[in-house]
C-alpha cells in the first residue's frame, strides 16, 4: 500500500493545486515540498522493506495487475526523484508558480508510478503520462511551442513501440505482471521486434545520437527546475528499461545488439562532449555534457559485465545529483543577470562567492573529480568494460571524459572568473532559501563520492540480472 501512496500522494496534490484559485508563490512552494518531503520519507521507508501493492485489472487477452513495488535498482532512482523534485520546487522562480509547483508534483507522481511500476503494462500507462506535465510547462512557461511538440512526437512515438511492444509481451507470455520477477524469458519469431519496440523506445527517452535532437531544445526552452527534473531522472527512464527489461527478459537479443548499442554509446559520448566544448549557451553546454554521460551508461549495459552494470546504476543517480544541480544553479545565474550567454557572463565569482562555490562543486562533480560521485561511477564502469575485452572503448571512452574537464572548467570559469562585465546587473549572493534549495544535491554528491558502497550494499535484481547477462554468453 505504501507504493500506491507515494504515487498517488503527488498525483493528488497536483491536482488539487491545478484547481485552486490563490496565486500565493510561496504558500505554493511550501505545500509542494513538503509533498515532495512526504514522498522522499515515504521512499525511505519502502527502501527498508516496504510493502507492495497489486490488483488485478486484466485477465484477457492476458493477466495485467495493478501492481507497485520498489527493486533493487528503482529504489534509488525513487530516492533521486523525490530529492530532485524537493529541491526543484524550493527554486521555482517562474511566474504562476502555482501551476508550475502542481506540474512538478504531477510528473513525480507519474514518474514514480513509472519506476514503481511492476507490471510492464501499467509502466507503459505510466511512460506515456509522464510525458504530459513536462508538455504543458514547454507549452505554458518555454520560449518556443515547436520545442514542445518536439519534445511531445519523439517521445510519444518510444511511447508507442512501448505499448506495442508490451501488448505482444503480454500475447506472447501470457503476462505482464513481470518486472523483478526471475526466470521470466521469451522464446518465438516475435521476440526480436519486441526487443526491438522496447529498445528503440528506451534509446530515444535516454537519448542517445541520432535519437537526440529533442533534447538540446527541450533542456534550452524548459525553466530551470523543470529541466533539473528532466535532467536528472527522466533520462533514466530509458536506463532503467534497458536494465530490468531488454537485460532481464530478452538477454539474447541484447546480446546480439551490443555492439551497435556500444557504437551508439560511443558515438554519444564523443559528439555530446566535442558539441559542448564550442557551445555559448550554458545550458545547452550542460544539455550536451548529458549526451555524453548518458553514452557511457549505455556502453556499461551493453558490455554485459556486472561490475560495469554496477557503475551504471551509480552514475545514473551520480549524474541526476549534478545536472539537476547544475541546472537549478544555472538558473539562478540566469535569473540574477538576465542572460545564461558565455559570452556576455564573467567575474560573478567575486559578489556570488556562495554561488561560485555550488558551481564549482557541481562542475568538478561532472568533470570526474576523485571524491565526488562522478568519478566513482566511470571508473567502476570503465573497469567493468576494460575486463570484458574492450579495450578500444575504454581508450575512446578516456577522449571525452578529458573533454568533460574542458567544458566544465570553461563553463566555471566563463561565468564566475575573469573580469566582471560592467554592463551586468550587480546582484545578491545566494540567498539562505536559494542555498537550502541546492544543498542536499550537492551534500549527497560529495556523501556518495566518499562512499559509494551505499548503492551496492543490497541489490539483488541487479545481481540477478547480472547473472543473466553472463548466461547469454559473454
Amino acid at each position: 500500500m505504501l507504493a500506491l501512496l507515494l504515487i498517488l500522494v503527488p498525483i493528488a496534490a497536483g491536482l488539487i493545486m491545478l484547481v485552486l484559485r490563490s496565486e500565493n508563490a510561496t504558500a505554493a512552494k511550501a505545500a509542494g515540498a513538503i509533498v515532495a518531503a512526504a514522498t522522499f520519507a515515504g521512499a525511505l521507508l519502502m527502501q527498508s522493506g516496504g510493502s507492495e501493492f497489486s490488483f488485478r485489472w486484466l485477465s484477457r487477452p492476458f493477466e495485467s495487475s495493478f501492481h507497485f513495488g520498489a527493486t533493487g535498482v528503482s529504489i534509488w532512482l525513487v530516492l533521486l526523484l523525490t530529492v530532485c523534485t524537493f529541491c526543484a520546487i524550493l527554486a521555482a522562480n517562474v511566474s504562476r508558480t502555482r501551476a508550475f509547483v502542481a506540474q512538478l508534483l504531477l510528473l513525480e507522481g507519474t514518474m514514480l508510478g513509472l519506476f514503481l511500476a511492476r507490471d510492464l503494462l501499467v509502466f507503459a500507462l505510466f511512460w506515456d503520462l509522464m510525458l504530459l506535465p513536462v508538455f504543458f510547462v514547454l507549452i505554458g512557461w518555454g520560449q518556443h511551442h515547436a520545442t514542445a511538440w518536439r519534445y511531445f512526437i519523439y517521445n510519444f512515438a518510444g511511447g508507442l513501440t512501448l505499448l506495442l511492444a508490451t501488448a505482444a509481451f503480454g500475447v506472447l507470455y501470457g503476462s505482464t505482471d513481470v518486472i523483478g520477477r526471475e526466470g521470466v524469458h521469451l522464446i518465438g519469431s516475435w521476440v526480436p521486434w519486441i526487443f526491438a519496440g522496447f529498445a528503440f523506445a528506451f534509446l530515444v527517452k535516454t537519448p542517445v545520437w541520432p535519437l537526440h535532437t529533442w533534447m538540446p531544445l527541450t533542456y534550452a526552452d524548459t525553466p530551470p527546475s523543470m529541466v533539473a527534473v528532466v535532467s536528472a531522472v527522466q533520462s533514466k527512464a530509458g536506463l532503467y528499461g534497458l536494465i530490468v527489461i531488454c537485460m532481464a527478459f530478452m538477454p539474447d537479443y541484447l546480446h546480439d545488439a551490443a555492439m551497435l548499442f556500444i557504437i551508439l554509446g560511443v558515438v554519444s559520448l564523443l559528439y555530446g562532449a566535442f558539441t559542448a566544448l564550442v557551445q555559448t549557451d550554458s545550458k545547452r553546454v550542460v544539455a550536451y555534457s548529458s549526451l555524453s554521460h548518458l553514452g557511457l551508461i549505455v556502453i556499461a549495459i551493453a558490455s554485459f559485465n556486472p561490475v560495469a552494470l554496477q557503475g551504471a546504476v551509480i552514475y545514473m543517480v551520480a549524474h541526476g545529483l549534478f545536472s539537476a544541480a547544475l541546472f537549478l544553479i544555472l538558473g539562478y545565474v540566469e535569473s540574477r543577470e538576465e542572460t545564461r550567454s558565455l559570452t556576455r557572463l564573467g567575474g560573478l565569482g567575486a559578489q556570488n562567492p556562495r554561488l561560485a562555490g555550488a558551481l564549482c562543486i557541481a562542475s568538478l562533480a561532472a568533470l570526474g573529480l576523485p571524491g565526488l560521485a562522478g568519478f566513482v561511477g566511470e571508473i567502476i564502469i570503465l573497469t567493468g568494460v576494460f575486463q570484458t575485452g574492450w579495450i578500444w572503448v575504454v581508450v575512446v571512452a578516456l577522449i571525452p571524459i578529458v573533454l568533460a574537464s574542458a567544458y566544465m572548467l570553461r563553463l566555471y570559469q566563463g561565468i564566475m572568473n575573469g573580469p566582471e562585465i560592467a554592463d551586468l546587473p550587480v546582484r545578491a549572493d545566494l540567498s539562505w532559501t536559494e542555498a537550502f534549495a541546492i544543498a542536499p544535491l550537492v551534500l549527497a554528491l560529495v556523501l556518495l563520492g566518499i562512499n559509494p558502497h551505499a548503492l551496492t550494499t543490497f541489490d539483488p535484481t541487479l545481481y540477478s540480472v547480472a547473472a543473466a547477462t553472463q548466461g547469454a554468453g559473454r
